[in-house]
């Protein structure tokens, strides 16, 4: 307070300090021809309008029009589900009823709806909210508790005329872009929040989710909540860039994590199609080359902080059988750098069970190029360790 007070008295001194040198300069009129003082008559010097930095873009004067755009397609998702609670002694248990809110947006006029996987698990009734208040039965049609996407239907005969959001091009998104999350933060629907991409990449070694899922999220200080999950990020043409999904240290902390739309276009025709995602594995354990200790790297003759090298090869599995081994640095997959080792378990996850792909190791610098037919990866339904749940 005390600090303040200091502030506040040095604020009004110096606005009284202003008022009587304004008042001392109305004072002195011009100089006459008899006056014995001297003036002194000063020019103000010109001004440069700032000029933006190269390639800067500018920001809009308002986000209204994405806001008005978009807003139709945004919907209101509320689950009713159960869960069993200990209940007395000897293992006694009841059945809790359990509510959950999120958000999804229209991708069709059929009525597909895109969401997050941790809004509609164990939902034993669902309920579509549009932005009119009109309320349909959903059902969902696929979801990957993986990646934590979900695909939803609005269950209705006579459905009603929707206006799908584009899907756009994560890859395309830059840090610094200016980015627009709508959604129902603790209930408020149609919220919208505005920020900029703070970060491209980040995966479970960021951010706190299952060590077996598949991360790649776009962080952003657009204010998100609970009750947000499942909403679009959209860029400035209001384009869909990601699904809004976690956030870090409670909320409105301006640390929040969104699925790149890109992953989710890779993973949409499976989920549709047969309401899950089937993996495919190299087998193989790694880690990014960047995190090798400097005597590794040179044990290895590594020269690049790029790639993945394996630590271990599964005896009997695809990469074991084709003749990968221990200490290869795995640098393109299927015609795709690797860069890191997320990057790597990612293509490999989707590149098909049964196909065979080129990969290109450096063995203790040497190049290689090995061909390797994939197997399937065991299905591992991730803990719930999602800080981004549904209000409940």
């Amino acid at each position: 307070m005390k600090s303040r007070a200091r502030l506040v008295a040095f604020a009004v001194f110096a606005l009284a300090l202003g008022a009587s040198e304004s008042a001392c300069e109305r004072k002195s009129g011009p100089a006459t021809a008899t006056s014995t003082s001297a003036t002194v008559t000063t020019t103000a010097a010109p001004t440069t309008p700032a000029v933006p930095f190269e390639g800067v873009k500018t920001g809009p004067l308002s986000f209204a029009p994405i806001a008005k755009m978009a807003d139709a397609s945004v919907v209101t998702i509320q689950t009713i589900g159960e869960e069993a609670e200990p209940s007395g002694p000897f293992g006694r248990t009841r059945r809790r009823e359990l509510k959950g809110l999120g958000t999804g947006f229209v991708i069709d006029k059929d009525g597909t709806v895109l969401t997050n996987n941790h809004v509609v698990e164990g939902a034993q009734v669902m309920t579509i909210k549009l932005s009119d208040d009109r309320e349909f039965p959903g059902k969902v049609i696929g979801r990957d508790p993986r990646t934590d996407i979900a695909v939803v239907h609005i269950d209705a005969k006579d459905k009603p005329t929707l206006t799908p959001l584009k899907l756009g091009d994560s890859d395309r998104a830059e840090v610094g872009d200016w980015v627009v999350a709508i959604g129902n933060p603790f209930g408020l629907s149609h919220t919208v929040s505005a920020g900029i991409i703070s970060a491209k990449g980040r995966t479970n070694q960021d951010v706190p989710l299952d060590k077996s899922g598949f991360y790649n999220f776009l962080q952003t200080d657009a204010s998100i909540n609970p009750g947000n999950s499942g909403g679009p990020l959209l860029n400035l043409s209001g384009e869909v860039v990601g699904i809004n999904s976690a956030i870090r240290g409670g909320g409105a902390q301006g640390i929040g994590f969104a699925i790149p739309i890109n992953m989710v276009k890779e993973l949409l025709p499976m989920l549709m199609r047969d309401g899950h995602v089937t993996r495919s594995a190299l087998g193989v354990i790694i880690r990014d080359v960047h995190d090798l200790a400097p005597e590794d790297k040179t044990s290895l003759k590594v020269t690049s902080d790029n790639g993945a090298v394996v630590e271990s090869v599964e005896p009997g599995g695809p990469a074991d059988k084709a003749g990968v081994k221990s200490g290869d640095v795995i640098t393109d997959f299927d015609g795709q750098p690797v860069d890191r080792g997320t990057r790597l378990q990612w293509l490999a996850s989707i590149a098909g069970v049964g196909k065979t792909v080129d990969v290109k190791v450096a063995r203790l610098g040497s190049p290689q190029d090995i061909k390797v037919t994939l197997g399937r990866l065991d299905d591992v339904e991730p803990k719930p360790a999602n800080p981004f749940d549904p209000l409940h």
